[in-house]
């Protein structure tokens, strides 16, 4: 099958185009001008085609031509600040529609879209969200990738639309590497306290979620939630990576109103929220179509740290 993955130079994106091109699939990695991706970083035979930036009339068509499939990855991958609402509209939604239009004219067999849990839910949870929950994104980012998927089944194509929890491995950036960076500290960290629990997805899941997605009849038309199965705390995620790196958990439950308050001390109030809010997924009805995920967090996130600390 020959593929179009957009967003190749991403973090998923990264992973991706090797697995498919081992799998034995003819890969166009697109990525945009000026990235770091280039083709002699590629496996063999994977054709790299680089683009500029995403624009309302940019020329699809040319990137899509001779593809069976699209796994659609690019776009603005995170919640912050510095983007206004209508650059998440165009990147994320505008430019999902201009491609999967090309897509439908050109006869793609399947158009895979990376959306996000966001995108059905704001960055906590009181109740197990399952693909049933009426979508409810509580900022520009997931509205975006909300309005995408919208106009997505719309269309007269093929496609699956998957909503990721947030995804960790190596080269991971932003609050999980930040966490990652404490767990290396060769000191005890005041995290035992934080026992909300939170879905995560390993970058293998994610990839064995989108390969199933491309060849699997079940999952045409669909919309699926993908997370590890069972969902982990702060204390956890601590005691896991340090396991990998062949230390004890050296964990301290300071209460969280005062580790709170003195985050907030240095700048980083808003932290606590991100990496402590309770926001459980359920991957059910993917694992009852017949995707298979991976070890458990925990243990993937202790191979994790042993895997980067065997890289330095």
């Amino acid at each position: 099958m020959r593929i179009l993955v957009t967003g190749a130079s991403g973090f998923v994106g990264r992973s991706l185009v090797p697995a498919l091109a081992a799998a034995g699939h003819q890969v166009r990695a697109a990525a945009r001008q000026g990235s770091t991706t280039q083709a002699q970083a590629l496996p063999a035979g994977v054709e790299l085609q680089h683009h500029g930036e995403f624009s309302d009339d940019m020329d699809w068509a040319a990137l899509v031509g001779g593809c069976d499939a699209v796994i659609h990855l690019a776009g603005i991958a995170h919640v912050g600040p510095g983007v206004s609402d209508n650059e998440y509209d165009r990147v994320n939604h505008r430019v999902t529609v201009n491609l999967a239009s090309a897509a439908e004219r050109d006869g793609i067999s399947r158009f895979i879209f990376l959306s996000s849990i966001r995108a059905q839910s704001g960055p906590t949870a009181s109740h197990v969200l399952t693909e049933n929950d009426a979508p409810a994104p509580t900022e520009a980012y997931g509205a975006s990738k909300l309005a995408a998927e919208t106009a997505l089944r719309a269309m007269n194509i093929p496609h699956t639309v998957l909503r990721p929890v947030l995804v960790y491995g190596p080269g991971v950036k932003g609050n999980f590497a930040e966490l990652m960076r404490y767990a290396a500290l060769p000191v005890p960290l005041p995290f035992g306290a934080l026992t909300q629990q939170r879905s995560l997805l390993g970058i293998d899941g994610i990839i064995q979620a989108i390969s199933f997605a491309l060849q699997s009849p079940a999952a045409a038309n669909q919309t699926f939630i993908v997370a590890d199965p069972a969902p982990i705390s702060v204390a956890e995620m601590i005691t896991a990576l340090r396991r990998g790196l062949g230390r004890g958990p050296g964990l301290i439950a300071v209460p969280r109103a005062a580790l709170r308050a003195t985050l907030a001390a240095i700048g980083k109030g808003e932290a606590l929220d991100r990496i402590d809010g309770q926001l459980i997924a359920s991957p059910a009805k993917l694992i009852a179509s017949g995707w298979t995920p991976p070890m458990d967090t925990a243990s993937s996130l202790a191979a994790m740290a042993r895997q980067m600390q065997a890289s330095r």
